[in-house]
């Protein structure tokens, strides 16, 4: 593991470096108590740390040491009299998948740590093969960036927020949609910390405040629009004149709009901060308190800074119904504390039944998400509101699933001895929809082959067509970038022996392991291709 501390030359300059190495040993402190043994933790040089885990190649475990250490770091230090925050970053490297020598692995958590303080800091991420090509794709995707407002390529989506026991619509949230002219719809959770870092944000959320403003004003009901405020946003002086200026010019009721503010505007405290606060709350608009417990969360700042309602992160709502999940008492926690200082709380991300009932039952006074409904264009919204109160009805499944990443990428199975090319239609942490192969039996056994030595055990649980759904043996688990990824791979050494290591190609069903004396078998089941010829996706083009 390497490991890169954020804003810490921020440290060094406004307290000096005394300060800055008296901080360095506490950070220390903490790497140690948490790897368990001294002799595995170093520092580099400057504000850089690495960790060698012998014998240790379960991602899982990995992954919650890699967010443990990152919570743990990202708590205040105090320092002669000061308050200090600060953040980490992690790259993670396993060998020998990632390197077999000592250089190349540190190459290989290298380039992890660059891609994890790329996907926006306090982050961790494992190397994959695929780093380098994303990076590219990444420096690419920033260029486009810079011309997308002035091309008009960006539009605003309103999702409703909803009072959980009457299910009236009482506002909404304004989410930044970017639809790009070659790649399509591009994930906001990708080019948010681009805009952040290269300070494109500024003009960006500059723009969606105006246009939120707009849209809202000329609703013809009284409903509140809540806008996100980047920390970039509101360490701006001028953020206030802006607000006040966008309220202006639309003629939106200060009341009907609220900013949606994280934790991390409390990483630069003092008076700016709070004169910030009071110069918002004279304006008349509302303030609410985004992502809360997700970052370098402190009871202390509610007590000044003047909230009017709690966010509820969905990464709390999504865990909440999950047996011994401690995500359940957080909530009614954060309920509590929020009722006792006279504040809302709404609930992100809410999907299914049992979410919903829950909520409600933990007195959250507010719902987002889709039991109620997807963020909807302008157009679709103001339809949709008819010019009155908008009761909508919940639905939705009756429980939580795990989250599916859609995808149209080329994997391959093994059934007995053979591998077929096949096409990944979606994946979750319990399972995956593959097409390319014909009629497959319920119950048939698949090695799912994810590439870099990732292969799951699964079994087909559903079959219709060419399409058949597969659930693992094992779940996978977060690769600390929004994907997902196996608790262990099978090493370089082992899929060669077991004939793997080029795959079968697009063309059809390879037989594996065969050796001088192997009984040559004929492929269980037929590809899709066979019966019609191109149609998947087989082609270079697609």
């Amino acid at each position: 593991m390497l490991i890169d501390l954020d804003r810490f030359k921020q440290v060094n300059d406004t307290l000096g470096h005394a300060a800055g190495d008296a901080l360095l040993k506490q950070v220390a402190d903490r790497l140690v108590r948490l790897v368990g043994d001294a002799s595995r933790v170093c520092r580099l040089g400057g504000d850089e740390f690495q960790i060698i885990l012998p014998e240790v190649e379960d991602r899982g475990r990995l992954g919650e040491l890699a967010e443990a250490l990152i919570e743990d770091l990202s708590q205040p230090y105090f320092i002669d009299g000061s308050r200090c925050l600060i953040g980490a970053s992690i790259g993670v490297a396993i060998a020998p998948f990632d390197g077999g020598a000592a250089d190349d692995l540190v190459r290989s958590a290298d380039l992890a740590l660059y891609a994890a303080k790329g996907s926006g800091r306090g982050r961790f991420r494992f190397f994959s093969s695929d780093l380098l090509k994303a990076a590219e794709e990444r420096k690419a995707l920033e260029e486009d960036l810079h011309d997308a407002l002035a091309q008009g390529q960006f539009a605003v989506h309103y999702q409703p927020i909803v009072k959980a026991q009457t299910n009236q619509v009482i506002g909404v949230e304004a989410l930044l949609r970017w639809n790009h002219p070659e790649h399509g719809a591009i994930s906001p959770a990708r080019f948010i910390p681009i805009a952040e870092e290269s300070n494109l944000i500024r003009s960006i959320g500059e723009w969606v405040l105006r246009k939120a403003c707009s849209d809202a004003a000329g609703w013809g009901v009284p409903l509140r629009v809540a806008v996100n405020v980047s920390p970039v946003q509101f360490a701006d002086q001028a953020f206030p004149m802006l607000v006040a200026s966008a309220l202006a010019q639309s003629g939106l009721d200060p009341a009907r709009l609220e900013l949606e503010i994280t934790e991390g505007v409390f990483l630069e405290e003092g008076g700016l901060t709070d004169a910030r606060f009071k110069a918002l709350k004279n304006l008349g608009v509302r303030l609410a308190l985004d992502d809360f417990g997700t970052g370098y969360s402190s009871l202390g700042y509610l007590k000044s800074a003047p909230f009017d309602k709690i966010k509820i992160d969905q990464s709390f709502v999504q865990g909440a119904t999950q047996p011994a999940s401690r995500n359940r008492a957080i909530i009614t926690a954060i309920v509590a504390l929020a009722q006792a200082l006279d504040m809302e709380t709404t609930a992100e991300g809410v999907e299914s039944f049992d979410q919903f009932d829950l909520m409600k039952a933990l007195c959250v006074s507010h719902v987002q998400g889709f039991i109620y409904s997807e963020p909807l264009a302008n157009e679709a919204f103001v339809a949709a509101l008819g010019g009155g109160d908008w009761i909508i009805e919940p639905s939705g499944p009756a429980r939580q699933r795990h989250q599916r990443q859609a995808m149209f990428r080329r994997v391959g199975v093994v059934h007995e001895d053979h591998y077929y090319p096949v096409v990944l239609r979606n994946l979750s942490k319990s399972g995956a929809l593959i097409e390319g192969l014909i009629e497959v039996p319920l119950d048939t056994p698949f090695v799912l082959d994810l590439g870099d030595g990732q292969l799951v055990v699964a079994r087909v649980r559903r079959s219709q067509g060419h399409q058949q759904g597969l659930e693992f043996e094992q779940e996978l688990v977060s690769d600390g970038n929004g994907g997902l990824c196996t608790r262990y791979r099978v090493s370089p050494y082992q899929l060669s022996a077991a004939g793997l290591t080029l795959g079968a190609g697009p063309n059809g069903p390879m037989q594996i392991n065969r050796g001088p004396n192997a009984k040559v078998t004929m492929p269980a089941f037929a590809m899709a291709t066979d019966w019609n010829g191109a149609a998947l996706g087989w082609t270079e083009a697609a």
